[in-house]
């Protein structure tokens, strides 16, 4: 029988959020129902409701995740009742051709739960990212739910759902950070201060933070920076090759996802040296770089899309290092809220002193 929950909806271009009663349907062929225990507010919400990702209003918000299994459909193995997951929006399908290489975290097919959840009238709702977990159920494909350690805290552990993932795989998986590498990272908000904690982890030398913002920077270095440069006042690409002998930093991480950020991250490199561009651009935005210095420089330019992880392999991995100490995952929960606080949440990430607020059912 379908449940009624309270859940956070986006009902046009950058209206106020609002809680509303949604309809979660049972669980069909393939899908689960997931009672959330905790949501991150991302940046990626917030381009929802503005209409940054696409016009399909109204939204669920909600995406980055953890929760217990209470139900699951015909045909699913892979997780049952009672199982604590993390919620990815990259359910791999085994059988495209990317799969089919042996590389399945670069997956063409990922799907999503096919039914809908609704609104008491009726209306459908588009969940945020497949997902839709500012609510206190929602309705996935089985294959977005991840097991992992129990005994991991769900505002922690819902977090490696995207940003913190995002971050720490731009670091290790896209960009290859190597023993004694130097890596800067242009914007030190939640991404850019995972990619610096992946940067760290994977035994760069140096690793230098850029930002405009010095409470940003402070973070940043207590993540793990070794240098920090406010690009407000001092020439991010000039400061980042005086830290590196005069030649640029190994990898450059651009968390920003702006034309003239790349830019810097692009002229901030070592020759040979490569360009992770994992910020999340908007539509409209173009990048205009002389084709011969693309030519000239050689190296790689990469996108990171969820930081190229595989949920499967990265995100137990991932909470059994931040079981052990050896990474601080709660050091990006800055605040927990409620539901009805989103709107607020979303406010307070332009003030710039808020990793993540999380809601907590």
């Amino acid at each position: 029988m379908a449940q009624q929950v309270q859940g956070v909806v986006a009902p046009g271009r950058n209206e106020p959020v609002r809680v509303e009663t949604i309809v979660v349907p049972d669980p069909g062929p393939g899908e689960a129902v997931v009672k959330v225990q905790a949501c991150g507010v991302c940046h990626t919400d917030l381009h929802y409701k503005q209409g940054g990702i696409n016009d399909e209003f109204p939204f669920l918000l909600g995406h980055e995740a953890a929760g217990v299994v209470e139900s699951v459909g015909d045909g699913v193995t892979e997780v049952a009742p009672g199982d604590f997951v993390i919620l990815n929006w990259r359910a791999v399908c085994g059988n495209c051709r990317a799969c089919l290489r042996g590389r399945p975290q670069y997956c063409f097919d990922t799907h999503n739960a096919k039914q809908k959840m609704t609104l008491t009238d009726g209306t459908e709702l588009s969940p945020a990212l497949g997902i839709g977990a500012f609510a206190e159920k929602t309705l996935v494909a089985a294959g977005q739910c991840t097991k992992v350690d129990p005994s991991v805290s769900p505002a922690v552990a819902g977090l490696l759902g995207c940003g913190v993932m995002a971050g720490i795989g731009a670091a290790i998986n896209t960009g290859q950070v190597g023993r004694g590498d130097s890596v800067a990272v242009i914007g030190c908000g939640g991404v850019g201060d995972a990619a610096i904690v992946g940067a760290r982890l994977a035994g760069a030398a140096r690793i230098i933070a850029v930002d405009v913002d010095d409470r940003k920077l402070e973070t940043a270095r207590s993540m793990g920076a070794t240098h920090t440069v406010n690009s407000r006042s001092t020439d991010a690409v000039e400061a980042i090759r005086e830290l590196t002998g005069g030649f640029g930093a190994d990898v450059v991480i651009e968390a920003v996802g702006r034309p003239e950020t790349y830019q810097q991250a692009f002229y901030a490199r070592d020759l040979a040296g490569t360009v992770v561009l994992v910020g999340v651009p908007t539509p409209e935005m173009k990048l205009e770089l002389p084709l011969l210095d693309v030519f000239g420089r050689g190296g790689s330019l990469k996108s990171s899309w969820y930081g190229d992880c595989l949920p499967s392999r990265d995100f137990p991995m991932l909470v059994d290092l931040h079981q052990q100490g050896r990474i601080d995952l709660g050091a990006f929960v800055t605040e927990t809220i409620g539901l009805g606080d989103v709107e607020k949440a979303f406010a307070r990430m332009h003030e710039g002193d808020v990793l993540r607020s999380v809601v907590v059912f």
